[in-house]
């Protein structure tokens, strides 16, 4: 054997099991059982989509500070029968369970809580803020798997100097596709899926 192949021979055994998919690739529920998994692994259409490390420290920094605060004026506005919940997968298929940074489903598929997932019949709202190296996943292939899936409402966070710039969706039931309803830069009003109004310029204080 030779040194070319004995290295990657070396390589492939040290691989760690989820390196290589099974036939017709992995299903949604595998993520559940798979161990080592880096954490937000995501499943889409069938391949394991990991978290880039490559993103700088600003980006990183932008994504957590627009996650947290949507999701807290998002939890101040919401209903009694809904709740909020921060990185958690959604089943939307066999072979699709991305992790949307912010989700808002139904209560009573929160009842047991200790839920690694949630099916897309119980989420109300899906919102992806979107990275540099997630872009073309964000602006996309998941708006798509999130309509096909019939989720109602839909929002894309870019950054724009540093401050929030929300575009928001609505599901036209007919075509299982999304339309555009409004952009937002300074503050989000909306009335659906609830009444809600936030100052995205508060985005300086997280």
């Amino acid at each position: 054997m030779t040194a070319e192949a004995v290295i990657h021979e070396m390589t492939i055994h040290s691989m760690p099991d989820w390196a290589f998919p099974p036939p017709g690739g992995f299903v949604a529920e595998d993520l559940d059982h798979i161990t080592d998994l880096p954490a937000h692994t995501e499943l889409i259409d069938g391949s394991l989509v990991f978290v880039s490390p490559q993103a700088s420290f600003h980006m990183r920094a932008f994504h957590m500070r627009a996650i947290s605060l949507l999701e807290s004026e998002v939890r101040r506005a919401a209903p009694e029968d809904l709740r909020v919940r921060r990185e958690m997968s959604v089943i939307l298929d066999t072979d699709q369970r991305p992790e949307p940074d912010l989700t808002v489903i139904r209560a009573e598929a929160a009842a047991g809580g200790d839920e690694t997932f949630y099916r897309a019949r119980d989420v109300v709202l899906v919102v992806e803020v979107v990275s540099p190296e997630s872009k073309s996943r964000d602006r996309r292939r998941k708006p798509l798997l999130y309509a096909e899936a019939g989720i109602p409402h839909f929002w894309r966070v870019e950054n724009d100097s540093d401050r929030p710039v929300v575009y928001v969706y609505a599901l036209d039931p007919a075509t299982r596709s999304y339309v555009a309803t409004g952009v937002y830069y300074d503050s989000l009003k909306l009335t659906v899926p609830f009444d809600l109004a936030i100052d995205l310029t508060e985005i300086d204080k997280f």
